[in-house]
């Protein structure tokens, strides 16, 4: 149990900083609401300090996960903080200073919305610490709720009212689709621990009915139901109109944080069930434990979804003129690359013998985690110079410069904003030496490492299909004169956090080896037990739901209360 706690420490932190910001964001006095952001930053950053000492969970499938997983969100966070000053309570702010409006709790949000930034942080990082289907849908769950809320509060707008509307119950759809694979991957194992499934599934293998369908199906349902999380193809429809209609921080968030949570889960799914199957002597797979292929069925999917997902993602993000929905359609074809980290995952090691498969550059699951990096700390910075550009409409609200021709000559009338978009836009691209072009290329040598020619392929066709639409907005900015002196926000914090970003995307190249290491040694995956294995071991049988003994699933109230239904 105290391990546990030394594991949740980064947790624990975020919820003492969310129970404060709670209490000081309904505070009359105007210095103390003030302090929600601040707050905020200050439990992330302790946080991040918790989580870089956070012990491995030696248990678990991902032993070195959580502390690289925590410390990049922590990170990422910290940045967000900064974006999201001034997103709520503006105007009314405004008027209670002025003194044309008495303090009314009511028409507050800053307390809840800081609140349910950091819960959402919570849940992302207590999906890096799960171990059970259980937990992992919790943290899931945790991680999308309060978004739903954050994007109908973000503006004053109906817009933002109606992307709240349709988030959540597309949310709600796919919830109810991978907690319904979760239940058939528990009806198909006998377990809801995550290396219990692995272990069961091990011996499925070895068995001459092969894997029960029951988990097959199980994990086909959790991956598309999950695919809402990473707004991958069939799940992106809602992508475009909830980015363009709530606020530009919102949006950043969303691009970032359901997004981690997503494929770490998804990582999780395909530690217990994949990337552990070989070509046998005689055409059949064969468990080999970890390091080997993703099971035939599962990389037929994934394969499909991230060939699809990319050439939507930019294929639509091309004809757009609001710079908001090319974003949005970006961020779909960026999860379409890094299923193909996904897809690849670890396999190089059962090609490469004894103590092979260690390279990060040829390891897609270590790519993916890197990949995450670059992307949350580039597109941030994009969304932050939408952020900073607003002009205040009739009625006192700030509105968005959203067209793209609005950004035209950005970088002779606000310079640190045009080359704040033009360095993120070319990060994003993949353009050397920035960061986005090692995130990129550990996609591209992991794969063709693989032997995944075809799909790598698609990935280089895709990554000049966005180069047409980044590369617009680096010569919009750039290279046109301006149309108009561009109006800049009140807040300081947003130009702040998108000139970080640019720095970020450009200084961290510095320090890329240091953290490809670190992404590959979180991508070590926890060996099935010998015992497991053994030729004597006692093959777990595939639970039919009919048939489950209810003394010993179920508590005796449960039981009773079955009994009495039939």
């Amino acid at each position: 149990m105290i391990e546990k706690l030394a594991i949740l420490a980064p947790e624990i932190v975020l919820f003492l900083a969310t129970c404060f910001v709670m209490l000081i964001g309904l505070s009359p006095s105007r210095e103390l609401r003030g302090l929600c952001g601040p707050v905020a930053g200050f439990g992330l950053l302790i946080a991040g300090l918790f989580a870089i000492n956070t012990p491995g969970d030696a248990t678990g499938l991902f032993p070195a996960l959580a502390p690289y997983a925590k410390t990049m969100v922590a990170g990422v966070g910290l940045m967000l903080v900064l974006l999201l000053s001034g997103t709520v309570d503006r105007r009314q702010e405004k008027l209670l200073a002025e003194g044309n409006a008495r303090f009314d709790a009511l028409r507050l949000n800053r307390a809840e919305f800081y609140a349910f930034f950091l819960f959402s942080f919570t849940g992302l990082m207590l999906t890096a610490s799960a171990d059970d289907l259980i937990w992992l849908f919790l943290a899931l769950e945790l991680t999308s709720l309060p978004t739903y809320v954050m994007v109908t509060i973000s503006t004053r707008g109906t817009r933002s009212q109606e992307s709240g509307v349709k988030y959540f119950f597309l949310g709600a759809l796919g919830a109810a689709i991978f907690l319904y694979g979760f239940a058939l991957l528990y009806g198909g194992t006998g377990t809801t621990s995550l290396p219990g499934i692995r272990d069961a599934i091990a011996l499925q293998a070895q068995s001459p009915d092969g894997i029960n369908p029951l988990v097959i199906a199980g994990l086909v349902m959790s991956v598309l139901g999950i695919s809402f999380k990473i707004a991958a193809v069939p799940m992106h429809a809602y992508t475009a109109d909830v980015y363009q209609g709530a606020a530009s921080s919102v949006s950043a968030m969303l691009a970032f944080v359901p997004k981690t949570g997503g494929f770490i889960a998804l990582a999780m799914l395909c530690a217990a069930a994949g990337w552990s199957f070989a070509p046998g002597p005689d055409g059949q797979e064969v468990y080999v434990g970890s390091g080997g292929q993703l099971p035939e069925f599962l990389r037929i999917l994934l394969w499909t979804l991230a060939a699809v997902t990319m050439t939507v993602g930019n294929v639509l993000a091309v004809v757009q003129t609001s710079i908001k929905r090319m974003l949005a359609y970006s961020s779909i074809a960026h999860s379409g690359y890094l299923l193909v980290g996904l897809l690849v995952g670890p396999a190089i090691a059962a090609t490469l013998g004894e103590g092979g498969g260690t390279d990060p550059t040829e390891n897609g699951l270590a790519a993916v985690l890197f990949y995450l990096v670059m992307y949350g700390v580039t597109n941030l910075g994009a969304f932050a110079v939408v952020a900073c550009l607003e002009r205040t409409k009739p009625d006192g609200d700030p509105d968005e410069l959203d067209d793209l021709d609005d950004y035209r000559g950005l970088c002779r009338t606000r310079p640190a904003l045009g080359w704040s978009m033009v360095i993120c836009a070319l990060g994003l691209l993949g353009l050397p030496p920035l960061l986005g072009f090692w995130a990129k290329l550990l996609l591209f040598t992991s794969g063709i490492a693989a032997g995944e020619i075809a799909l790598v392929v698609i990935l280089g066709l895709n990554s000049a299909i966005a180069a047409f639409y980044y590369l617009r907005l680096v010569a919009l900015p750039l290279l046109e004169e301006p149309e108009q002196n561009h109006p800049v926000t009140d807040v300081p914090s947003r130009s702040i956090a998108a000139v970080l970003s640019a720095v970020c995307v450009v200084g961290l190249v510095f320090l890329a080896d240091p953290l490809i290491a670190a992404a590959g040694r979180a991508a070590t995956i926890s060996q099935v037990s010998p015992d497991v294995l053994a030729a004597d071991a006692e093959v777990v049988p595939s639970v039919d739901p009919a048939v489950i003994d209810l003394e010993a699933a179920a508590p005796e109230a449960a039981i009773t209360e079955l009994a009495e239904s039939a």
